[in-house]
């Protein structure tokens, strides 16, 4: 009889089941919620200055997450399978709950999910495709989430056009997700870890490694703006669902894209270098849209954004593999806890209504931040 342990897993498919699972767990449980939010304000009376503080808890929770992976590194695949879980049931609860106390529980919960299925799958599926020599595969993990995004987006822009209440969207993400968390669950297996490289987990980190974390969760704080308010910026500027609808789609297909192209346009590049680069178009989109507020802008900061934040997360969660080789999976938990302190802050500084000049210093820093960050990043002397 045929061993289903995941070492006989064919590259394509271990590239597959973790694009999925990213698909769900961050275009779902972390993203949903950005094109929904032109929908909730339109039907539910939600303020900007509420939609911050839903994005927050969303993000407090996948810092929550993401310190628990990093104080106790989980065991990959379990990790992976509950978090998607979690996914599921909070997005289909937001169907049954209309109060904002528990509103913010459930995204909360979200994000503490997600940060388990991000951690998890990573430290699945990149071990096993390096295995099998075929790391250029992981493009296609990481284009799982513009993928998901993508997928949110359209049933956004959906419920838009259709006049339908947010409810039934948060019905057909969750039912979305349920689907995926049921698929994954069986193709998801756990390879047994050997002592040693269970105790080369617990390595505490290196001086060197905790300016990785830093520049991760300046990395965090400088696309969170646009990731969570751009297509409510784009219907404070023209209120067609068509037009503010389409922002998230641009989005995530610029990110499904990105990290294939990535893979296959700069093989040769150090994963520090691309992290670098990326930042520098990240700031350019953080920076236009705030500086000349317009559809165009708005638009091409999408792209710039949703272009590069799946490159960064995917560039440095390869350079700190290759850097910190076993205290790999401790590392990425770390600057996972980073980014997701750098994205808390970020929605809690955008106050009021209007979509303007609101965003304007908030945009300004993450830029600042970007451009600290990938300074910081050349300056190193490792590979």
């Amino acid at each position: 009889m045929r061993s289903r342990d995941a070492t006989a897993f064919t590259a394509v498919r271990v590239a597959c089941i973790g694009a999925v699972g990213l698909a769900a767990a961050m275009g779902i449980g972390r993203f949903a919620f950005t094109p929904l939010l032109p929908l909730m304000q339109a039907r539910e009376g939600l303020t900007l200055t509420q939609g911050g503080w839903l994005a927050a808890a969303n993000y407090l929770g996948y810092l929550i997450g993401a310190l628990a992976c990093a104080a106790r590194p989980p065991q990959p695949a379990q990790a992976a399978r509950w978090g998607l879980v979690g996914v599921a049931v909070f997005t289909l609860a937001m169907v049954l709950v209309g109060d904002f106390a528990l509103r913010w529980l459930l995204r909360f919960g979200a994000g503490v999910s997600s940060a388990l299925v991000l951690v998890g799958v990573s430290s699945w599926a990149l071990p096993l495709l390096a295995q099998r020599q075929r790391a250029d595969l992981s493009g296609w993990v990481f284009a799982g989430v513009g993928v998901g995004i993508t997928a949110a987006g359209l049933v956004g822009l959906a419920a838009g056009l259709w006049r339908s209440a947010p409810s039934l969207a948060w019905l057909a993400l969750g039912a979305l997700a349920a689907v995926v968390a049921a698929f994954v669950w069986r193709a998801l297996q756990a390879p047994q870890r050997s002592a040693s490289s269970a105790a080369a987990t617990q390595a505490p980190l290196r001086a060197g490694d905790w300016a990785l974390v830093l520049c991760y969760g300046a990395f965090g704080f400088g696309y969170i703006i646009p990731a969570t308010f751009l297509p409510a910026f784009g219907r404070a500027l023209l209120d067609d669902p068509l037009a503010f609808g389409a922002v998230w789609p641009v989005f995530g297909c610029a990110a499904a894209a990105s990290t294939v192209l990535a893979m296959r346009a700069l093989p040769a590049w150090p994963a520090r270098s691309v992290w670098a680069a990326s930042q520098l178009v990240m700031a350019f989109g953080v920076l236009v849209h705030a500086l000349a507020p317009n559809l165009v802008t708005t638009v091409l900061s999408a792209v710039c954004v949703g272009g590069t934040f799946m490159v960064v997360t995917m560039a440095g969660i390869q350079h700190a593999r290759q850097v910190a080789a076993d205290r790999a999976p401790r590392l990425i938990a770390t600057m996972t806890a980073a980014f997701a302190l750098g994205q808390l802050i970020g929605p809690l500084l955008v106050r009021g209504t209007s979509a303007g000049a609101v965003a304007l210093w908030p945009s300004v820093m993450a830029a600042l931040l970007l451009i600290a960050s990938t300074t910081a990043l050349l300056a190193r002397r490792d590979a």
